[in-house]
């Protein structure tokens, strides 16, 4: 792939909350050792127990984490758009994937080598202090999640995914209304922790509301803000 402009990549890394806290010119360092990546859809970019050496910044398309139980079964754990980081732990350690990524369409990245960032943050100690204070407000904020979901009906998971996935395509220019996300039942299912088939019923009921519609591999939430009267 050819390579991507310094400036470009700067703006990028900004947009990772991650990367937030950190000053045009700390950017600039990160930038320096940046990848360029590319990955067809459907490619695996690593497998959960592979050893960690590197982290992605999505630039364009997309991507999802998966685990796989030993029954056959998988759920997935995230998706990621444009601006968004995976495998960020490889900037501190090479322990094993925790999951399985891989791209859904074709997906552009700057990969960041696990043993560069190590000696920026060897060599920049307000660097790593920095991304050690994002990442414990990352984790927090994961925890306080997982807490809800654990406490939700199905409505209310598959609801409050739908409202996550409208979010994440108006972030990448859809409107108001009428929002295309390209996901199957399936899809829904694994994000809101269901069952396909409890999903498929709930999807029904909004879809008779009114307030999706169904077709195949997608699905168009046509009033996204009616979505939060299921969410307990």
């Amino acid at each position: 792939m050819a390579s991507v402009p310094e400036q470009e990549t700067v703006t990028l890394l900004a947009q990772v909350p991650v990367f937030e806290p950190l000053t045009p010119t700390e950017l600039g360092r990160i930038a320096e050792v940046a990848v360029p990546r590319t990955f067809p859809a459907g490619q695996v970019i690593f497998h959960e127990g592979d050893a960690s050496d590197t982290c992605y910044v999505v630039r364009q398309g997309h991507a999802r984490a998966i685990r796989e139980h030993s029954d056959g079964r998988s759920i997935t754990l995230a998706n990621f758009g444009p601006g968004d980081i995976f495998g960020e732990l490889a900037m501190f350690d090479e322990e094993r994937r925790s999951a399985t990524v891989e791209a859904i369409d074709e997906l552009g990245a700057i990969a960041l080598l696990g043993a560069d960032m190590r000696r920026l943050l060897r060599e920049h100690a307000e660097i790593a202090l920095k991304l050690i204070v994002a990442l414990g407000r990352r984790l927090r904020q994961t925890n306080e999640r997982l807490s809800r979901q654990s406490f939700q009906t199905v409505q209310s998971r598959v609801a409050t995914v739908l409202s996550q996935l409208v979010g994440e395509a108006r972030a990448e220019g859809a409107g108001e209304r009428d929002v295309l996300l390209k996901c199957t039942q399936a899809d829904v299912a694994k994000l809101a922790g269901s069952s396909r088939e409890s999903a498929s019923r709930f999807l029904a009921v909004l879809e008779r509301a009114g307030v999706v519609s169904q077709g195949r591999g997608k699905l168009v939430v046509h009033d996204p803000e009616a979505l939060s009267g299921y969410v307990f």
